[in-house]
């Protein structure tokens, strides 16, 4: 059952310094506003609402018109961990200058690959970002800082914090990363340090709950909408041909789903949350059988989580990546034999 503390956000102490930031105050005056703290966005917007969530609310995002940290004291430091997704580098140009156009931080480090790059273990030293070096890094893909799998002691990436005097930390990635950030955020916890923990939703599968849309889907999308649309021309040229294009989607088939939607040669789609049968009346070979009798060629889009029920483990033990996310089955491997 949700209840009000799992929205609470815990803070370091009160923030009694005027934001550097030239926003305004009043309303209708032309200019951009803070946000106030007690700006809420409501957690149910649709009705019915789940039961116990009603007046349940997350605090609003965007600059306050007092801070806690001085600037001049501040040492920021971005983190990507993860898989890649478009619009790492976007991201880590915007956050350096945001910090050092509107909030004055002059000390910025990036920790490079990863929760890795706070293990002095692996010899990543972090590197100084300013603005004039990250100011065309937009225009590349990957990500700058570079990226990882696996897990590091909380402990010890504390004590990295600690050595290089970083107070803030802001880390970009997906639900996996955002459990390990917690983790670091309970060790700063236990220390009683000064130290703010901020998780930017870095997901190319769109998988974080209460997230509308992370930066990198549309990229997806765009690219998926070529290969459905080469995968068209293939199999419109063979009799009976069919056109089989697997996206990623471990979890969540957003990719799957609007790629479908941006492009009318698709039949079929299948996605992880609904599940599906092979064989059977109106199972899924009956149906590609139908479309192939009444039109000589089919296009199907699938996520690579869709279909994981179809296959058998014999010896019932899940087996686990790096960072810790279950292995999937080929799905796509599994259709094409079928």
């Amino acid at each position: 059952m949700l209840n009000e503390k799992d929205f609470e956000i815990q803070m370091l102490g009160k923030a009694d310094i005027l934001s550097p930031f030239k926003l305004s105050t009043t309303r209708g005056d032309g200019i951009a506003n803070f946000v106030e703290d007690y700006t809420k966005i409501p957690y149910c917007l649709i009705s019915p609402c789940t039961p116990g969530a009603e007046g349940l609310f997350f605090e609003h995002a965007g600059p306050r018109e007092k801070i806690y940290f001085q600037p001049k004291d501040v040492t920021a430091a971005i983190m990507t961990c993860g898989g890649l997704c478009p619009g790492l580098n976007n991201a880590i140009r915007s956050i350096v200058m945001q910090l050092f156009y509107k909030y004055n931080v002059r000390k910025i480090l990036g920790i490079r690959y990863g929760q890795k790059g706070l293990d002095p273990s692996f010899g990543h030293e972090p590197i100084k970002l300013t603005p004039e070096g990250v100011v065309k890094i937009h225009e590349i893909g990957g990500s700058f800082l570079g990226t990882s799998r696996g897990k590091v002691d909380p402990g010890v990436m504390v004590d990295s914090l600690v050595k290089y005097n970083i107070n803030i930390l802001l880390c970009l990635g997906g639900d996996g990363t955002q459990k390990g950030l917690h983790e670091i955020y309970k060790v700063i916890e236990k220390r009683k340090l000064k130290i703010a923990v901020v998780g930017i939703p870095k997901t190319i599968d769109n998988d974080i709950s209460y997230v509308y849309k992370t930066f990198g889907l549309d990229t997806a999308v765009t690219v998926a909408k070529e290969a459905v649309r080469s995968a068209h021309c293939e199999a419109e040229s063979a009799y009976n041909g069919i056109g089989l294009v697997k996206v990623m989607g471990r979890q969540s088939g957003y990719i799957a789903a609007l790629t479908t939607l941006a492009n009318n040669d698709v039949n079929m789609c299948l996605i992880p949350e609904i599940p599906f049968d092979l064989h059977g009346n109106g199972a899924f070979l009956k149906v590609l059988e139908a479309r192939l009798a009444s039109r000589h060629h089919a296009v199907i889009v699938i996520a690579e989580g869709a279909g994981q029920e179809l296959f058998t483990n014999e010896k019932g033990v899940q087996i686990y990546d790096a960072s810790g996310n279950v292995r999937m089955n080929d799905i796509g491997l599994l259709l094409k034999k079928k």
